[in-house]
């Protein structure tokens, strides 16, 4: 069965309901998405956790190299890694647990998502974080 997108209501929901987001594949490079979209989400209220196996800190936070090792509940896992790297990433998101599984946009991965929606999680793929709290004039 195919997973329905978020509606913008569920959008306009998760992102004013939940602030701690961990951001697997988030850059330290400026120049990227998955660098100014984190730092988008940090300077407009939200906690934002780097998950990054290559560094230990982006914009100040550490980094941790898998979403099992963050020591915290996580509302949101927002991602920023190609459409077939997704399934590498189910178990670890169906162990933690968020609320919402956000795929950023142009990353889609209709199996894995499946997975993780039968898992109790919310799903929301292919939309930009950044841009969906900006659509909705959400004050941080």
């Amino acid at each position: 069965m195919l997973v329905e997108n978020a509606s913008k209501e569920d959008i306009r929901n998760i992102l004013t309901k939940y602030n701690t987001v961990a951001v697997i594949g988030m850059s330290k490079n400026p120049e990227k998405d998955a660098y100014r979209i984190p730092e988008y989400l940090m300077k407009n209220g939200y906690r934002v956790i780097p998950v990054n196996p290559s560094t230990d800190e982006i914009l100040g936070h550490r980094s941790f190299k898998r979403l099992l090792e963050v020591p915290y509940d996580v509302d949101i896992v927002d991602v920023f890694r190609p459409s077939d790297d997704i399934p590498n990433y189910v178990s670890d998101v169906i162990q933690k647990h968020p609320k919402v599984f956000w795929e950023q946009l142009g990353i889609h991965n209709p199996e894995a998502e499946e997975k993780i929606e039968s898992a109790g999680i919310k799903v929301v793929y292919d939309r930009c974080m950044r841009e969906e709290h900006g659509k909705l004039n959400i004050k941080g």
